[in-house]
C-alpha cells in the first residue's frame, strides 16, 4: 500500500496561494490593482475589502483609478487608503479616487526584496510544519501495520520530493518578483 499525499498536496497548494497573494501586494515600479484591492473599507457599518465595493483599474504605469459602485462610499475609500500605511495619497476626482504611485527608490527596492525573503521564510516554516505532520502520520501508519518499513521510506522520499518541488516554486515566484522590483 502507498501513502495518500492528497492532504499534503492540498496544504502545499494553499501555502503557495498564500505566498503569491502576500508578495503580489508588494509594489513594483508599476501600478497594479493587487496593491490596494484588499484594503478594508468601513462601508454601511461593515468592514469590506475594497475589491468588493469598487472597480480598480490602472490608468497608466504609475496610476490606479478606483471607482466605487456606490458614489456615497468615496470618502470612506479615501479614508481607508490614507490610513493603510501604503505610502500613497488618494485624490478624489469626480466619482473616483486616483492614486499616483511614486517611483521606487533604491532603498525602498532593497527593503521590498528583504520583505519578500521574510514572506518566503514564513511560507517555508508552514511547509516544514506540514512535512512534519505528514511524516508523523506515515510513521503511525507503519506502526499500525498499514504499510511496510520499505513503503514508509518510499513514502518519506516521495513526501520530501513534494516539499522540495514546492520550495523550488517558492524560489521561482520570489525571484520573478525580485526582477519586477529591480526593473
Amino acid at each position: 500500500m502507498t501513502y495518500n499525499f492528497s492532504k499534503l498536496k492540498t496544504k502545499t497548494e494553499d501555502i503557495k496561494i498564500w505566498f503569491k497573494g502576500e508578495i503580489s501586494t508588494l509594489r513594483t515600479g508599476r501600478a497594479t490593482p493587487a496593491f490596494v484591492e484588499n484594503i478594508i473599507v468601513e462601508s454601511y457599518g461593515a468592514k469590506t475589502p475594497l475589491k468588493h465595493i469598487a472597480s480598480i483599474t490602472t490608468e497608466n504605469a504609475q496610476t490606479l483609478l478606483i471607482t466605487p459602485w456606490d458614489a456615497g462610499l468615496l470618502k470612506d475609500i479615501e479614508t481607508a487608503i490614507s490610513s493603510s500605511n501604503l505610502g500613497v495619497q488618494p485624490i478624489a476626482v469626480e466619482k473616483s479616487v486616483r492614486i499616483s504611485l511614486p517611483s521606487l527608490t533604491e532603498e525602498r527596492r532593497d527593503s521590498l526584496i528583504k520583505l519578500i525573503g521574510e514572506k518566503m521564510e514564513k511560507a517555508k516554516i508552514s511547509l516544514r510544519a506540514e512535512r512534519d505532520d505528514t511524516w508523523k502520520n506515515i510513521q503511525e501508519e507503519e506502526k499500525e501495520g498499514l504499510m511496510s518499513e520499505d513503503d514508509k521510506f518510499r513514502a518519506k522520499d516521495e513526501m520530501q520530493k513534494i516539499i522540495d518541488d514546492t520550495t523550488k516554486e517558492f524560489k521561482e515566484i520570489a525571484d520573478k518578483k525580485e526582477v519586477e522590483i529591480r526593473s
